[in-house]
């Protein structure tokens, strides 16, 4: 009997699941973060193999009749050398074919069976995609923290330190958001510092720090923004109206006019319960706006749609399937 594996290699993460022609998942694979932008390509391969491994069990690997691999940094395997070393792993683990995609076209699957859509990512990064055939064939935006990802962690939490900074350098009460900031980076005193009126020292203490790490870390920012809008900071309302801006008009701009089909938003700041999350969704009133639910779930159904064609049964919920799973 054969089977077909799912598997969702991010940057924190990996999870694998092996599922049989019915829908049924039959085993369960987990190991660290196999993203070849973030971690060795070698190191990376090998996670992503000891989760299929995990997930295959006593299953025998060559009746694997299809295998998607949802891959965070899969632009890296268009380098011939590094493409080597993913194959060279597929071989060793004994299954074929492998096909390997990014990480946005089985978050889509995982929410919609739709062909044809749009792709809406915010995490850390963001980046929105034209769906056609359930594979992205265009983008909007993704071009990093250098050069744009708008409305992601990283640009919330820019944007939190930066109006932080105009607060001590221009006047003004701080808020719930400006104290958070200063108390993260600089600790609790900094607050009563700002309260006593010593505001240059923190001015320049801020920069120094912000500029000392990579910038990447200011995503851990992010959550203050949050938090801070649900207390009614109008400073972190505004941060996040922009950004539900920026995010709804990335997608629009990866959309034909007028065009109708689902729109899935992905990640941590599109949460449903976030205020970010929320935005978006009401700027998308009158579409069919989805959230993804689980990555692995998606890439396995398009590989059972690779191996069984279309009308292959969904799996529900990895977690609860394999609970029964032999």
């Amino acid at each position: 009997m054969t089977h077909v594996i799912g598997v969702d290699a991010g940057g924190t993460s990996t999870r694998a699941i092996a599922v049989d022609a019915s829908g049924v998942v039959l085993g369960a694979g987990r190991a660290g973060g196999a993203n070849p932008n973030s971690h060795p390509p070698a190191e990376a391969a090998a996670r992503i193999a000891s989760a299929i491994t995990a997930a295959l069990g006593g299953l025998d690997p060559a009746a694997t009749a299809a295998c998607v691999v949802g891959m965070a940094g899969v632009s890296k395997l268009s380098d011939p050398a590094i493409a080597e070393i993913f194959e060279t792993t597929w071989k060793n683990v004994g299954i074929s074919p492998v096909r390997t995609v990014p990480d946005s076209e089985v978050a889509y699957a995982s929410a919609t069976s739709a062909p044809d859509g749009s792709v809406l990512v915010a995490g850390t990064g963001s980046i929105a995609g034209r769906v056609r055939g359930r594979r992205v064939v265009s983008t909007a935006g993704g071009y990093g923290w250098l050069l744009g990802d708008e409305g992601s962690a990283y640009w919330l939490g820019r944007e939190a330190v930066r109006s932080t900074l105009d607060v001590l350098g221009l006047g003004g009460e701080p808020g719930p958001l400006a104290r958070a900031v200063l108390a993260e980076v600089l600790g609790p005193s900094a607050v009563d510092s700002v309260d006593s009126g010593d505001r240059s020292g923190l001015w320049r203490a801020l920069i120094t720090s912000a500029n000392s790490e990579a910038p990447i870390r200011l995503a851990r920012f992010a959550p203050f923004v949050s938090r801070a809008d649900r207390e009614g900071d109008p400073v972190a309302d505004e941060i996040t109206t922009r950004a539900a801006a920026h995010l709804v008009t990335s997608v629009m701009a990866a959309r034909d006019p007028g065009e109708t089909t689902p729109i899935v938003l992905v990640g941590s700041v599109l949460s449903p319960e976030g205020p970010v999350g929320a935005k978006v969704r009401a700027e998308l009133t009158g579409l069919e706006a989805l959230t993804s639910t689980d990555g692995v779930l998606g890439a396995a159904w398009l590989a059972a749609v690779d191996a069984y064609e279309e009308g292959a049964p969904r799996p529900v919920s990895a977690a609860e399937n394999t609970k029964n799973a032999p």
